[in-house]
């Protein structure tokens, strides 16, 4: 089944996010738990987690664009 996956709320305050660098091309496949790409906000870079396993289809944003919270980054195969 394809899925987007959104921007996280990653605090109460985050509204936006800058995706720093994505850790997999599209293509590759991810177990839940792997980290599929970098995210700065206001305060910290994080890592963003695979919620399930399956296989990267499309990157929507690339490295170094802003997007808001909940907007789609990419998309997946479960």
């Amino acid at each position: 089944m394809r899925a987007a996956l959104k921007l996280p709320r990653l605090s109460m305050n985050m509204e936006e996010g800058t995706i720093t660098a994505w850790k997999l091309a599209p293509g590759d496949r991810f177990a839940a738990g792997d980290p599929l790409y970098e995210v700065e906000t206001e305060k910290v870079t994080t890592e963003v987690e695979a919620p399930c396993d399956g296989t990267l289809l499309e990157i929507l944003v690339p490295a170094g664009e802003t997007v808001a919270v909940g907007a789609e980054v990419c998309r997946i195969e479960r």
